[in-house]
């Protein structure tokens, strides 16, 4: 209840702030410069703008990161106006009054007249001039080129950021909302330094302001005091450069004040941390302090310097030293004993004990887990590459299928080993193995006849025998005709084999409506009469489904909706139905495996095999394609040393065979040998030669 109250009485102080108070007090202070004000309202006003100094100062030194802060440039505008407004209010009335005495312009002008400077106009305008200088050379200036600097390093850096963001959005690090909240968090950034660089202007113009109102009062006091109130010189001079001087003074230390808020927001560094706490933290070192109290103990030493004070201060920077590494030492043993004992602990006993749904629960689409020892790979701090190639791997499959493969979300897992990955489609584990972050990845090539020395295994991707190399070994294995391959892109053509190989899994209702949508701007009569008076989008999507289950790609989506209507009376199941389509869209399968101005490269099924294949699904009837164990062992075995043959070779060929098995035996295939692509002798085009590089017998 208490929480609540002091959330809603929070709110009400930012309503009242925009609905009365703000607007009427700019109001205010822009009256001030033309209406005369009584000695009491001025006392209010410079108290007033005394307050707001320190209260901005206060704000700026426990802020985490300048962003939280982002209203101080419009903040440190109205308290410039506000005391430029002030010292015209109160120059009319030093001109105006001052020859009545010292409390003309008000208790707190007298105050700082007679007590500050202790009554000696000499002593003021020193004061006065250095408190200028300090303000106007040192700090404005120096924050002034801090804001300067940062607005263009932050302008320079933005696109950069934006970059990363993408890369992370891709890479399913960021969700849409997670994105847009980093980009509005740049562009506030940029906008907050841009301002701070003009808002630095105002702080020194405001300083130089100060320079020349004390002018005007001391020359315009002295000529109105002599000449019109018949005063004497002395005791004119006394009268107005006293007034004068504690008028600059009252003005001057609240714009001192607002200069160092306006150089601790600038130069402050985003941390989880005020300033206090920021510095504190970084100065308790035991190895700073020591040294400096030897230091001074010398120096206490020495002849003829103040040997007691010098002493004390090196007694008192050797008790911070001695008190720092203790303190170092505590948290240490804390960590320490928290890590160790760490699992003595009852978890209902411990603050955030509790499971949330999200930490059981996972949705990604597509997901890659880490062991420990291959995080630096996704580290942008160290320049770990696995997210751009994921992303460029991702942006590729989605070329070639034809729809936008989900984001990756690729997370560390303690419970596997180091060096350990692990690709799951959905919930399921689909991909695994070893990489070492800092080898390489050696194929033997053609014209290999020298081993190399290292840690023998198989290619993740497509069984061959590799060897997995030191960095110093690079040159050595290149030398030999090896194909050396970094660990990033083992994983990602991994991944990509793998993205290919499930693609029917990862499109669902709302990617194929995405698709519809996009084709509607140019088709828009034939998406609106196909789905879903036609085909309802469920049943589109299983289509799609099975298509790209066998890699073909669905990019030619008006191809497909065309021919779905003509056949969509013949009643055809999803599975039906996508083998109907093939031949419409076996062409662009058909690309991937040679170019337009070469053969197509085929491996068929000697006549006989075939025909007994025919007779053997013709008797199965619903059960498809039944074949004992010995002969599809023989046939598997034959298809995948044909296949590793020709990949050895740098070359791939499709497997023909008739319409009538060509679905049944393209699933017995592909759970063997999951790249080998079965077409119908009804899909192969008319205008492409063929080229029998092999012929599978029986």
């Amino acid at each position: 209840m208490e929480l609540t109250s002091r959330s809603l009485s929070l709110r009400n102080l930012g309503s009242l702030l925009k609905v009365g108070v703000l607007p009427l007090g700019i109001l205010a202070v822009v009256a001030m410069m033309v209406l005369p004000l009584p000695a009491y309202l001025l006392d209010l006003f410079f108290v007033t703008n005394i307050l707001v100094s320190l209260l901005v100062l206060m704000v700026a030194m426990h802020t985490y990161r300048p962003l939280d802060f982002s209203s101080f440039p419009s903040l440190l505008l109205i308290a410039t106006v506000l005391r430029l407004a002030l010292n015209v209010a109160s120059t009319r009335v030093v001109l105006a009054d001052g020859h009545t005495g010292s409390d003309a312009a008000g208790k707190v002008i007298e105050a700082f007249g007679k007590f500050i400077i202790a009554s000696n106009y000499a002593v003021g305008i020193f004061v006065f001039v250095i408190l200028v200088i300090i303000n106007l050379v040192v700090i404005t200036r120096g924050a002034g080129r801090v804001s300067e600097v940062s607005a263009r390093f932050t302008l320079d850096a933005m696109p950069g950021k934006q970059m990363a963001i993408d890369a992370d959005l891709n890479a399913g690090i960021l969700d849409a909302e997670q994105a847009t909240q980093k980009r509005d968090e740049i562009a506030k950034e940029a906008d907050f330094y841009g301002a701070m660089d003009g808002a630095s202007k105002f702080v020194k113009g405001d300083a130089i302001a100060g320079i020349l109102i004390l002018a005007i009062n001391i020359i315009g006091g002295l000529i109105i005091g002599i000449t019109q109130h018949e005063l004497a010189v002395g005791e004119a001079a006394e009268t107005y450069i006293l007034l004068s001087i504690g008028d600059g003074l009252v003005a001057q230390i609240p714009s001192l004040l607002l200069a160092i808020a306006t150089a601790i927001i600038v130069t402050r560094v985003s941390s989880t941390q005020d300033m206090a706490e920021h510095i504190g933290k970084q100065i308790n070192l035991s190895r700073a302090w020591l040294p400096v109290s030897g230091v001074l103990f010398l120096i206490g030493l020495v002849p003829g310097m103040p040997n007691t004070l010098f002493l004390v201060a090196g007694l008192i920077s050797g008790i911070v030293g001695y008190l720092a590494m203790n303190i170092n030492n505590d948290e240490s043993s804390k960590d320490e004993i928290s890590n160790r004992s760490g699992n003595d602990f009852n978890e209902d006993d411990a603050s955030g004990g509790a499971i949330d749904l999200e930490d059981v629960t996972d949705y990604s689409p597509i997901s890659i887990q880490l062991g420990y020892g291959l995080v630096e790979m996704v580290d942008d701090d160290t320049g770990g590459p696995l997210i751009s190639r994921i992303t460029g791997i991702r942006r590729e499959v989605s070329k070639l299928l034809g729809f936008v493969i989900p984001p990756v979300r690729i997370k560390d897992d303690l419970a596997l080993s180091a060096n350990q990955y692990r690709i799951r489609i959905g919930q399921t584990i689909v991909g695994e193995d070893i990489i070492y972050p800092d080898s390489f990845l050696c194929i033997a090539g053609e014209e290999v006849s020298v081993k190399i020395s290292g840690h023998e295994v198989k290619d993740p991707s497509f069984g061959m025998d590799a060897v997995w190399i030191k960095s110093n070994q690079k040159s050595e294995a290149e030398s030999k005709g090896y194909v050396v391959i970094a660990p990033e892109s083992v994983l990602a053509t991994h991944l990509s084999q793998i993205l290919n190989k499930f693609a029917g899994q990862l499109i669902g209702q709302d990617d194929v409506q995405v698709l519809l949508d996009n084709l509607s701007k140019t088709a828009p009569n034939l998406v609106e009469s196909v789905v879903p008076k036609l085909v309802p989008l469920h049943n589109l999507t299983g289509i799609l489904r099975e298509l790209l289950s066998e890699r073909v790609p669905i990019s030619d989506l008006r191809s497909i909706l065309e021919s779905l209507a003509s056949i969509s009376s013949r009643n055809l199941s999803i599975v039906d139905t996508a083998e109907a389509l093939r031949p419409t869209l076996a062409g662009l399968l058909i690309q991937q495996i040679a170019p337009l101005n070469q053969p197509l490269p085929v491996i068929t099924l000697e006549a006989d095999l075939e025909q007994m294949l025919i007779k053997m699904s013709r008797q199965s009837g619903e059960e498809g394609l039944v074949l004992d164990n010995e002969l599809a062992q023989n046939l598997l075995t034959k298809i995948s040393e044909t296949n590793q043959k020709l990949s050895n070779e740098g070359k791939s060929a499709a497997l023909v065979v008739s319409p009538a098995i060509r679905r049944q035996f393209s699933l017995i295939v592909r759970q063997h040998v999951e790249d080998m692509i079965v077409l119908a002798f009804t899909e192969l085009p008319d205008n492409r030669k063929i080229n029998v590089v092999a012929s599978i017998t029986g």
